[in-house]
């Protein structure tokens, strides 16, 4: 399943990382580990944030992808289902056929 996940950092924590060079690492490895279709990094209600969009193929991975988010960088991690557009086209002519 598409997913989206957000992960606001803990500001010190995500300084820390910085400082000591382990944020590039924490987010190569994640990077590698979830293979992502996009990512964005930016601010979000004031602190850093990555935005990652990638196929979540069993909900038993989460705690391999959320764990280092959380322990490293003391994020704040969501994770919602989404679709592109062809995916909400097809849903909605599901829908009418019903």
């Amino acid at each position: 399943m598409r997913v989206l996940l957000t992960a606001q950092m803990d500001t010190e924590k995500a300084n820390q990382a910085i400082t000591d060079n382990t944020l590039p690492k924490t987010m190569s490895s994640l990077l590698e580990q979830v293979k992502p279709e996009s990512v964005f990094f930016g601010a979000k209600d004031g602190v850093r944030t990555v935005f990652i969009v990638f196929d979540l193929k069993e909900p038993s991975d989460m705690p391999s992808v959320a764990e280092p988010l959380f322990q490293e960088l003391g994020a704040k991690v969501t994770v919602m289902p989404v679709m592109n557009f062809d995916e909400v086209r097809a849903g909605l002519q599901k829908y009418g056929s019903s």
